[in-house]
């Protein structure tokens, strides 16, 4: 949600009044961000809903957002070393000012691992112009029995509690480890309450309208399936039925009208396949349920004259396949880019699609121009109005206008809130990073999470490739350019951690070299989240959207940094694709093979080969086993988390990996060109440069949140 203070301030259209007031007051309104936090966490899919909250309650679309009330995010990131360490992120600790605790409205939860209490936790969602209030309910979980009075009256302490932590564990962190079962388990309790309890609530609220007469529910109640993680609400809400006397094949039926499926991801080990004896172990009565939805489903195919082929079926020995739940058992799937919805249906589910060719749909993601233009870029927003007036705060779609408006004068002027927003983000990471940053340098960024296939590994090798050319006097008329890095690896994902480290390593090297200190500058935030993002996105002019072709469902990164005036440097993956039809390839900086270029490729594709007879992909790559940086310590020699395996598993592949699985070397000689492209074209070419980024601004009307919700509610919703 990022913090909120501000953002309810701007919905209200009493932000400046309020600085101004306690400007006069002598309070500066900074200080808020020291009080309050990002709470919950961060990551996309959680971004992407919170966007799209803002955008149904400003647009008028009856939608309530349920989730979990982490006690603590992701974590609180910093570096000691060069490497990630993660602390508790404590978002609450100075309390929570936005939420209400509806007790009234708690339901128990009941679960082989002990029963618990959900609490809903109301936050309000400030709709633009204050016309709508919006919810977001999250549920906490307590204890029935706070403390067993004679356990803790014979001094048995930590028995006494036992049933208290058990309950408030569930909820108090996001993403636990899962590496092993105990971590599993809790993910499986945590996915459990939240869809038991919302299916509750939203059946308590229906009951109470029309009583116990459901053929109405799909009517009045649709429920959207934020990818994998809540697809146990098909089977829960049909066991709620059931307990009410609602016979299997009625409920089912009622299920799949109510229910629609989000797909946000084509990996295939992310698409959540869990074991029957694990859930059973939390949820049994879940198991028969979905024991039953699978005996229909092989009813139908055989009614149908199908095979249940492994990509298509719903339970496979022991294990139930969560996305193929969710497209068997709801009315409606949707991809998140064009290009990831015809992936959708051209392989991930290309089985289920010859079956139910009706269900599919694209709903290309969105963001909210509220938070990611009018609040973070409030000097962008003004020279907009200066040449088109207002209104595009609640209509995207205005900023064309600003096309024929692009002349020389608005260039210059483009350029001065350009390096307005640069000076401010420079001022922010001096006084957070000790990295000084000079506000005439090109600002080249990838801030998203860190993770192989999003290769911030490729960004890295790039680094060390410039610098070298710097050194040598290859690069003699490359301008000055700062390398912007944001992004946290998950705490047991050791090899994206040892990317991090080696950025890390790098930006030391170049950054204390005083032949190129002036010429190259590399930083990486510690703790990026929401409130980074804010002033990092506006200061960029060249974004950093590299993942190879067909891995990222969409992002919406991209579509942030678009609005604020970057150029993407990207493949033709995800909404990038979407994106350069907008803007026009000319004013984007595309590279790398394509989808069906990589997959001609991957039968024969041989890495060493191209390491071999490419001096800068050698050299780079070289430097992580060639004592050019220190090794990280506490792994054995080689072991997964060190430099050197991450140079083994480009060249020879590693755990599940095939030889540089994401195909960072056979796309680094074309990204490599395009990158120093952009940069010399931003250094040495302002002006026209500037035509570029305001030619992304004016064709960002089609990734607003607005445009996307109004989708759903129109075409899945039937709102």
């Amino acid at each position: 949600m990022g913090r909120l203070i501000y953002n309810n301030l701007y919905c209200m259209g009493l932000l400046e009044d309020a600085k101004r007031l306690l400007a006069e007051k002598g309070a500066d309104p900074a200080i808020l961000e020291d009080i309050e936090d990002d709470a919950f966490g961060n990551g996309g899919l959680g971004r992407l809903a919170a966007c799209f909250l803002d955008s149904a309650v400003t647009c008028n679309v009856p939608l309530t957002g349920y989730g979990l009330r982490f006690k603590y995010g992701l974590f609180k990131q910093t570096f000691v070393g060069g490497r990630q360490t993660e602390e508790p992120d404590d978002w609450s600790r100075w309390g929570d000012p936005w939420s209400i605790r509806r007790a009234e409205e708690a339901v128990v939860v009941r679960m082989k691992t002990g029963d618990v209490l959900a609490v809903p936790y109301d936050m309000p969602v400030v709709g633009y112009g204050m016309k709508n209030i919006g919810t977001l309910r999250l549920w906490q979980t307590e204890s029935l029995h706070e403390v067993d009075f004679p356990l803790f009256n014979d001094q048995k302490y930590a028995q006494a509690a036992a049933d208290k932590n058990r309950a408030e564990d569930i909820v108090k962190f996001l993403y636990p480890n899962d590496t092993m079962r105990a971590g599993k388990q809790l993910r499986v309790k945590q996915q459990y309450v939240l869809v038991s309890a919302s299916m509750q609530d939203l059946l308590r609220k229906y009951e109470q309208r029309h009583g116990s007469d459901y053929s109405l529910f799909p009517e009045e109640v649709a429920a959207q399936l934020n990818d994998t993680h809540p697809v146990m609400a098909i089977p829960e809400l049909i066991r709620l039925l059931g307990l009410r006397g609602v016979d299997f094949e009625t409920a089912f039926g009622i299920a799949q009208r109510t229910f629609a499926y989000t797909n946000h991801t084509v990996m295939q080990e992310a698409l959540e396949k869990w074991d029957l004896g694990l859930l059973n172990s939390v949820c049994p009565d879940i198991v028969v349920i979905m024991k039953q939805i699978d005996r229909r489903f092989r009813d139908e195919m055989k009614a149908l004259g199908k095979e249940v082929l492994p990509d298509r079926c719903i339970i496979e020995g022991r294990r139930v396949h969560m996305a193929q739940l969710a497209v068997y058992a709801t009315h409606a799937t949707n991809g998140v880019a064009e290009l990831h919805s015809q992936i959708l249906k051209d392989d991930v589910f290309a089985k289920w699609y010859e079956i139910y060719p009706d269900r599919f749909q694209n709903k290309t993601n969105g963001i909210t121009q509220r938070r990611w233009l009018g609040l973070c870029n409030p000097e962008l927003c003004r020279l907009i109005e200066s040449r088109i007036g207002g209104g595009f705060e609640t209509d995207l779609e205005r900023l064309k206008r600003l096309i024929p408006e692009i002349d020389d004068s608005l260039c210059r002027d483009f350029i001065a809130v350009k390096r307005m927003k640069k000076e401010q983000l420079a001022a922010e990471i001096e006084k957070r990073e000790g990295v000084v940053l000079s506000p005439d340098m090109v600002f080249d960024v990838q801030v998203k999470r860190l993770h192989e296939y999003k290769r911030q590994f490729m960004n890295a090798l790039s680094l060390l490739a410039i610098y070298f050319g710097l050194k040598e006097g290859r690069l003699k008329d490359l301008p000055p350019v700062a390398f912007i890095f944001g992004a946290k690896a998950a705490p047991g994902y050791r090899r994206a951690k040892a990317v991090i480290y080696w950025i890390n390593k790098i930006a030391e090297m170049v950054n204390s070299d005083p032949e190129t200190a002036g010429r190259m500058k590399v930083v990486f935030v510690q703790n990026y989240n929401c409130s980074w993002a804010e002033k990092i996105i506006p200061a960029a002019d060249i974004s950093e959207q590299i993942s190879p072709a067909g891995t990222e469902a969409s992002g919406t990164g991209n579509m942030k940094l678009m609005l604020n005036g970057a150029v993407t440097l990207g493949t033709f993956d995800g909404a990038n694709v979407e994106i350069t039809e907008e803007a026009g390839r000319e004013n984007e900086y595309i590279f790398g093979a394509t989808v069906e270029e990589l997959n001609a490729l991957k039968a024969d594709y041989d890495p060493k080969a191209i390491y071999e007879a490419n001096p800068a992909i050698r050299r780079a790559l070289d430097t992580l086993d060639d004592g050019t940086f220190p090794e990280l310590e506490g792994f054995a020699p080689g072991a997964e988390g060190t430099l050197a395996e991450l140079k083994t598993s480009i060249l020879e592949g590693a755990s599940w990996h095939t030889p540089d699985h994401y195909f960072v070397l056979q796309d680094f000689p074309s990204y490599l060109k395009a990158k120093l492209q952009a940069i010399t074209d931003a250094g040495n070419h302002p002006e026209a440069f500037a035509r570029k980024c305001l030619m992304n601004v004016a064709s960002s009307g089609k990734f607003s949140s607005d445009r996307t919700i109004r989708q759903y509610a129109k075409e899945i919703w039937n709102v």
